[in-house]
């Protein structure tokens, strides 16, 4: 599974080679050796960047894996750099996915963005603007509608299909015993006003048939009205500004108890460990007796003793658990508020939808009436021509010239009902099918109308998670960071929310690497980027470089970080780049 990667001409490289192995990659050496520049080169063959050496008009970068072989080629085009050839990835959201969650250099957006207090929204959520979520939620609807009409002409298809069955059968018999009477008649001919009653009856069957459709459609129809109005008439929708102003107050009431707990809870904590850790005396003076230590309060200067202390430690614990109890409480009475909310929203969906359905079934009634009546008009202007006709051919018509145009007749509405009975039955045979695609769309629609809102969900859920990791592996100066709905960046100090610009660099740094990470679980990132590249992280000290790489090793199949000598916590297989030729060198000649 090794990687082995030929760079000529990037970033800082004029030439250079180097083998990944699975695990932690620390390409370790001093400044100006080309460091950087090797994450770069990945970063180019993977397709998410194209740093051409500064002079140079071609620069290349080939991968070699188990799986295939892959190369950059950069070339200078006046003021830009033109890529070809084939990258690892070619998908462009695996390549965003990349830039933002797995790359993580010190020119990471998502690092910036929290260095310098940016909007994190729009690099969070970057990779769903590939999936077009809201047009293809327009275009899954559009088909859905498309098969909705086809699952209409199916079940009218359906419905028919025995009456249609059994009117061929009666219209095969007869066509067989008019051919039985014309060959016993043994005559045969043609006159144009026979021909005009064949076509006017044959037509009249065709209108017939219509108007059965239109009517058993139209039934349908109507029945369809009923069932929606009955639905509208039932559903309950609660008070819209009332519900809201409770759950704004219920909200509020969470808040507010949220904020006392974690602020009883940082006085608690602060002043449990100093008497754990017995180390009172950096606070105040302790008198140490044969019984007990005594010793001033360091909040009020009263005198009192440890025992009391603990005490009072105790019961503020007590105070804490009982306003976290109200705040489960409260915390519950929100849930339930919101499921009402949900409830009530998903209710008024269902009316807009109702009422939208009832229109579209009003204007098809509409339009189902009016080609009823044409079609009767028709039926009756058909009836009197027939009868015309039929007067005019009574006095002299022969028998056989009757057999052909009954017969005639016959075989044109048996030609009709044949053509009416395939197409019924090839409609009916899609029934099912259309069901099921009916059934998909409508699953895919409510699943990417939820897709945003879960990767959001998932990506704050994913940076609790890290921080929850963080806060006591590097031992933070603050004790809690979270991800709000809106995707602001909120960090708790001492009980209390603290601004970026009062925590150390190495601390901005934890956060916005905890940031990506976020990203990283949230998109799953490991299934598309085998690689996680880190680099720059002078604001975190020798130990806690250790700690993190630790803490990343396992996220991707290669771990690819740059180092110093003096970074002996950044344990893995070392990159050595003293062999590879770099414009460092060129500038020391």
């Amino acid at each position: 599974m090794s990687w082995h990667l030929d760079v000529e001409h990037v970033a800082g490289i004029r030439r250079g080679s180097a083998t990944l192995e699975p695990g932690l990659n620390a390409v370790r050496a001093s400044n100006w050796q080309g460091k950087s520049s090797f994450l770069a080169a990945i970063a180019t063959v993977l397709g998410t960047a194209s740093p051409l050496t500064e002079g140079a008009t071609e620069g290349r970068v080939s991968l070699s894996t188990d799986d295939g072989e892959y190369a950059v080629e950069l070339a200078r085009d006046g003021g830009r750099v033109r890529t070809t050839g084939e990258p690892y990835l070619s998908d462009e959201a695996d390549r965003v996915c990349a830039d933002l969650f797995a790359f993580l250099g010190e020119e990471n957006e998502i690092r910036r963005a929290v260095r310098e207090g940016d909007d994190l929204e729009p690099l969070l959520t970057r990779p769903l603007d590939f999936e077009d979520i809201d047009a293809n939620i327009a275009e899954a609807r559009r088909e859905r509608d498309r098969v909705d009409e086809a699952l209409s002409e199916a079940e009218d298809a359906a419905d028919r299909l025995p009456t249609l069955t059994g009117r061929v059968s009666e219209l095969e018999a007869e066509v067989e015993e008019l051919e039985a009477k014309r060959a016993a008649a043994d005559a045969a001919g043609e006159d144009e006003t026979r021909e005009a009653l064949s076509d006017a009856r044959a037509e009249r069957s065709r209108v017939k048939s219509r108007i059965d459709r239109l009517e058993s459609t139209a039934g349908r129809v109507r029945e369809q009205l009923d069932a929606r109005n009955e639905e509208l008439d039932g559903l309950d929708v609660e008070d819209d500004e009332e519900l809201a102003r409770e759950l704004d107050a219920a909200k509020r009431e969470l808040n507010r108890q949220e904020r006392d707990i974690e602020l009883l809870r940082g006085v608690y904590d602060a002043n449990r460990r100093v008497v754990a850790e017995d180390r009172t005396e950096l606070l105040t003076d302790v008198t140490h007796g044969l019984v007990d230590d005594e010793l001033a309060c360091w909040v009020c200067g009263a005198e009192t003793d440890a025992s009391s202390v603990t005490e009072r430690l105790d019961a503020l614990a007590e105070r804490i658990e009982r306003r976290t109890t109200a705040a489960e409480a409260s915390r519950e009475r929100v849930e339930e508020l919101t499921e009402r909310v949900e409830s009530r929203e998903k209710r008024r969906r269902r009316e807009r939808e109702l009422r939208t359905e009832l229109r579209e079934l009003r204007e098809r009634r509409s339009d189902l009436e009016r080609r009823l009546d044409d079609a009767r008009e028709r039926d009756a202007e058909l009836a009197e021509r027939i009868d015309d006709l039929r007067e005019r051919i009574e006095s002299d018509a022969e028998q056989v010239t009757d057999i052909e145009s009954d017969l005639k007749y016959a075989k044109a509405r048996l030609d009709d009902a044949k053509s009416e009975l395939e197409s019924a039955e090839t409609k009916a045979e899609k029934l099912e099918s259309l069901r099921s695609q009916r059934q998909s769309l409508t699953e895919e629609i409510a699943r990417l109308r939820r897709r945003k809102q879960k990767i959001k969900k998932e990506t704050r859920d994913a940076f609790d998670d890290a921080i929850r990791d963080i806060v006591p592996l590097f031992e933070t100066g603050f004790e809690s960071a979270r991800l709000t709905s809106e995707f602001d960046l909120v960090v708790a100090r001492d009980g209390r929310e603290a601004s970026l610009g009062a925590l150390s660099e190495g601390e901005v740094e934890l956060l916005g690497l905890a940031t990506a990470l976020a990203g990283y679980e949230a998109f799953d990132v490991a299934e598309r980027v085998p690689v996680m590249l880190v680099d720059r992280l002078g604001g975190i000290a020798d130990e806690n470089l250790g700690r993190l790489t630790d803490y990343l090793s396992g996220r991707a199949t290669y771990l690819v970080m740059t180092a110093y000598p003096e970074h002996s916590a950044v344990a893995g297989r070392d990159i050595d780049p003293s062999d590879w030729s770099v414009v460092s060198d060129s500038a020391a000649q």
